[in-house]
């Protein structure tokens, strides 16, 4: 009987144990056999979605001035001069063994053959008036012949109506009506790191644009011309560029190119041009009289004082422009002023170079008067100087 009852509860562990295990095997196996993993869904090619998608334009990278470029660049014209030879009575004109040695040029500096000049010009007025400078007609003279070619390629004689070799700026004048004119802007305005555009023929290859910054303002003592007030810039400028238009972001004319401080004879980053104010105003007295009419109190002799000038002539203060000698005849000695005095400033406006204080009274008006504060010694004089017409030569300056 015991041994029947120990069988039957093995028999009933026995079918507990079993149901179990296949209770768990079913828990386990279920979901994955229901519910399969799907497979991955691969993101469509990069290049298929690129190619459905409609091209996008590239935004333009720095200033865009290409509208500028087109409203202004037929403004600037090409400009060409000839001189004729130039010849002077010779004993040995004609002599062969003279020519193998010096050619066509006689000994009394003669010139066999014409002398051509290039540049560029800037239209100023429908009727014709351009801009250009000096040294881009070359030695004008009897005979002299000046041509200008329009941005229509037309090509037209020009009448030399006045040149300032103190500013380098001439003034020409063609047969033709209805020209496209540059619209003038004020050079006063500039500053230091706008943008500029330079348009000109550099090495006769016509309507160049090139772009730039204004780099420095009233540069002088450069040795280019007896009156200097330069724009400088690092817009490209090289031999031809000379007597082309300086624009601003308006499409203004803010300068006429002039020069390049170069050690190749080509470009090198710095270039100068006449402020348009100046330029106008030499115009403008060209067309008038023929000349520029400018203001002057007379030669005199300035010096920058610097410390060792203050240290030396025992001045208080490193200030100001020390004169060294002038005229007794000029309107600014006759109005009290004298050697050893320092000029610090002309109509409140203070002074620390000779070309700035020459520029100042060149452009005063002849028959006003002006006021110089003056320091004589350990006091303070105020002097009233008349100004008077200049004479050809340009006042002395260190």
């Amino acid at each position: 009987m015991l041994r029947r009852t120990a069988f039957a509860v093995v028999l009933v562990l026995a079918g507990f144990v079993a149901g179990l295990v296949l209770t768990g095997r079913m828990r386990s196996a279920g979901p994955a056999d229901a519910a399969p993993v799907p497979a991955p869904v691969r993101p469509a090619p990069v290049a298929a979605a690129a190619a459905e998608a409609p091209p996008r334009a590239l935004a333009p990278v720095g200033p865009d001035f290409t509208a500028i470029a087109e409203r202004t660049i037929d403004t600037v014209t090409n400009i060409s001069s000839m001189q004729p030879p130039r010849r002077r009575a010779s004993p040995f004109a004609g002599d062969p063994f003279f020519e193998q040695f010096f050619g066509d040029m006689d000994s009394f500096g003669g010139r066999a053959q014409p002398q051509y000049s290039l540049g560029s010009g800037v239209v100023v007025s429908s009727d014709g008036y351009i801009l250009t400078n000096v040294h881009v007609l070359g030695e004008l003279g009897r005979g002299t012949e000046v041509r200008v070619t329009l941005s229509d390629k037309r090509e037209l004689r020009a009448q030399v109506i006045g040149a300032d070799p103190a500013t380098d700026i001439a003034l020409v004048k063609i047969n033709a009506r209805n020209l496209a004119a540059i619209p003038w802007g004020d050079s006063s305005q500039l500053k230091i790191a706008e943008w500029v555009l330079a348009i000109g023929n550099p090495y006769q290859l016509n309507q160049t644009v090139t772009l730039g910054i204004v780099s420095a303002l009233g540069r002088t003592n450069l040795g280019i011309a007896g009156y200097e007030d330069f724009i400088q810039t690092d817009a490209a400028i090289n031999p031809g560029n000379s007597g082309g238009a300086l624009i601003n972001s308006r499409g203004e004319l803010i300068g006429i190119n002039t020069a390049i401080f170069t050690e190749s004879r080509g470009y090198q980053g710095i270039g100068f041009a006449v402020p348009s104010n100046l330029a106008r105003r030499v115009m403008d007295d060209l067309i008038a009289y023929g000349e520029v009419r400018r203001g002057s109190i007379g030669v005199v002799e300035l010096v920058p004082v610097s410390a060792e000038v203050a240290r030396q002539f025992e001045l208080p203060r490193a200030e100001g422009l020390l004169v060294a000698r002038m005229s007794r005849t000029s309107s600014a000695y006759l109005s009290g002023l004298r050697p050893g005095d320092v000029v610090l400033s002309f109509n409140g406006t203070k002074v620390d170079t000779p070309a700035q204080l020459w520029r100042l009274v060149a452009d005063t008006p002849v028959g006003t008067s002006v006021k110089l504060k003056v320091q004589r010694a350990d006091r303070a004089v105020d002097l009233t100087v008349p100004v008077v017409t200049a004479s050809r030569r340009l006042p002395v300056s260190r």
